[in-house]
């Protein structure tokens, strides 16, 4: 007999850090997506600044709790995934303790936490699976793969101990399968459900101003210097149309930056750098830690957006151009390749200057070109990954979980 879905669920949401990027950004669709559904959501974090977060987690349709923002994010720099590992064990202890028994406990990033919440019977724990956080942290040295070596092996162990376990791409449950041996002999499959944007905050583009748009948090892994250097070698094409057009077309770099990370600040340094060796300093803009409005008014005018990384595990940017009627420029592996569809809605390249430059010359030939592709990708997805999707899918697998227990 098919179990019928459980509604008006009770659910805690558990997340190390609110700022601004993808993965929050999901964690904040899902907060509303799931309220929206008639479910009593709260959210808890370690962390969550006013002044830098997203504008829903402000507005009270979800309540954000937060315990133990005193806690260090590193030690001199160092011990950064054991600090991230003892903030949401805090948390996690806090809502145990502090707070009656959900129905629901949805985490991601940090699986540490999933035995603890275990310990309550009456609770399925959902896990969302970003990407294997071993496959980011580096193994480089002797010590470093010793220090991670028990990480790795408690990531893999308490993951396997969710009741559900969700990805953000088939990109994403492949490398899980090839990561997670043990998991994989085990049978134990996640299941995909896409992050997802809200397409009515964009409408019609104000204009095409021959200006690429680049949006990432400031680190180096989303190789934001591939913008910076594909962008100077249209210089260097010998069209003469090229020539002319390329002395008033711009690069404006924007995105997440927080000044308590090192990488943040570094970085942003090393792109400026990068664009004064190139000698294209003056027609490149650098935007740090935008507002939602000042993103969408920035897509609203740009000629189309450059994402940059590579192997990127989905990549919610691309989303956002789209549903703002602009084309993307991407990487040729990763979740673009399941989100643009190339030489449709965007160009999927390789990850080198020569090929992004390709690409962005093919616009500035072409200008209505952005516009045609524009229309195609907002009704991508609007059709296939607007957030009332997304709400719809999460809110059957969490129904479905929450139902499970009940016979």
């Amino acid at each position: 007999m098919e179990r019928k879905p459980k509604s008006n669920l009770k659910i805690a949401i558990i997340h190390p850090d609110l700022g601004i990027g993808g993965a929050e950004r999901l964690i904040v669709d899902a907060a509303v997506q799931l309220s929206s559904h008639g479910h009593q959501v709260h959210v808890f974090t370690a962390h969550h600044d006013n002044n830098r977060c997203f504008e829903e987690t402000l507005e009270g349709t979800f309540p954000v709790i937060v315990y133990g923002s005193y806690l260090p994010r590193h030690i001199f720099y160092h011990l950064h995934a054991v600090c991230a590992y003892l903030r949401c064990i805090f948390v996690a202890l806090c809502v145990l303790f502090m707070w009656p028994s959900f129905d629901i406990i949805l985490v991601d990033q940090v699986s540490v936490v999933v035995p603890l919440f275990k310990l309550k019977r009456s609770t399925k724990v959902v896990f969302y699976c970003h990407f294997p956080d071993m496959l980011l942290a580096q193994h480089t040295t002797f010590l470093r793969r010793l220090y991670r070596k028990p990480i790795d092996f408690i990531e893999e162990a308490t993951t396997g101990m969710a009741d559900l376990i969700l990805v953000n791409s088939r990109f994403t449950a492949s490398t899980f399968a090839s990561t997670f041996k043990y998991l994989h002999e085990r049978g134990i499959q996640p299941a995909v459900l896409y992050p997802a944007v809200n397409v009515d905050q964009f409408h019609e583009p104000k204009s095409y101003k021959l200006n690429f748009l680049s949006i990432n948090r400031f680190e180096r892994k989303k190789n934001i210097d591939l913008a910076v250097s594909a962008f100077a070698m249209l210089r260097d094409l010998k069209e003469h149309q090229l020539q002319h057009v390329f002395k008033n077309a711009t690069l404006t770099i924007a995105g997440g930056y927080d000044k308590r990370l090192r990488e943040n600040v570094e970085y942003l340094e090393e792109l400026k750098s990068l664009a004064e060796r190139e000698g294209i300093s003056h027609q490149v803009n650098f935007i740090t830690s935008c507002s939602t409005t000042d993103r969408n008014e920035l897509l609203s005018q740009c000629l189309c957006v450059v994402y940059t990384p590579k192997d990127e595990h989905f990549g919610i940017v691309p989303l956002e151009a789209m549903a703002a009627h602009k084309p993307v420029l991407a990487c040729n592996s990763g979740g673009p390749l399941e989100t643009i569809k190339d030489g449709v809605t965007g160009f999927l390249c390789d990850p080198s200057p020569p090929d992004f430059c390709t690409a962005m010359a093919k616009f500035i030939r072409d200008p209505q070109m952005a516009e045609r592709m524009g229309k195609e990708a907002r009704e991508s997805v609007a059709n296939s990954f607007s957030t009332k999707v997304f709400g719809q899918r999460l809110n059957h697998y969490l129904s479905s979980v929450a139902g499970s227990k009940e016979d």
